[in-house]
């Protein structure tokens, strides 16, 4: 007796429902990564683009949170449906929609931007400054600094005292 031939084929419903954790998995990792691509020093930002990045900043941990639990939702309704390779890129996409969810949550510029807490400096002979570079100066009766915007667009805080005084510079 000859056996019925079953088709390895997903169901249409079952590829809706992949189709659909896929999408929500890449909303979740666009909301994070979004504002990051747009916020960069020293690239033209329009003031809308800046809006929209704010905008998606302040909304991205709400809208994470509920594309990752309704991604979560979908891949265990499919789990058993499904063969061992769908199971790990399901399992690889929850680890994207986690990581996004948590790090919209999290201010990860003040990761990428550390304060110099002890600047060293050098008297401007011998400084070797390219003369159309940029810089922020302050001074306080004798004492001066000056501090290269290339330096501050990496660190965006230098803490430092100029005669006496405590002095935060920030760009």
């Amino acid at each position: 007796m000859a056996r019925p031939v079953t088709s390895q084929r997903q169901e249409p419903r079952s590829s809706a429902s992949i189709l659909l954790f896929v999408l929500l998995i890449a909303g979740c990792v666009a909301l994070f990564l979004a504002p990051a691509v747009i916020i960069q020093p020293f690239s033209y930002q329009s003031p809308r683009a800046l809006m929209w990045a704010m905008r998606l900043r302040h909304s991205a941990p709400f809208w994470t949170l509920l594309f990752f639990a309704v991604s979560l939702f979908l891949c265990v309704k499919q789990w058993k449906r499904v063969g061992k390779l769908t199971k790990g890129l399901l399992a690889l996409g929850l680890v994207f929609g986690a990581f996004a969810t948590v790090m919209s949550r999290v201010d990860y510029f003040e990761w990428m931007f550390h304060p110099l807490p002890s600047p060293g400096f050098q008297d401007a002979e011998s400084a070797r400054l390219d003369p159309k570079q940029m810089v922020m100066a302050v001074r306080f009766g004798n004492d001066a600094r000056a501090y290269p915007i290339r330096a501050m667009a990496y660190h965006h805080l230098v803490n430092d005292v100029v005669n006496g005084t405590p002095v935060v510079v920030t760009y």
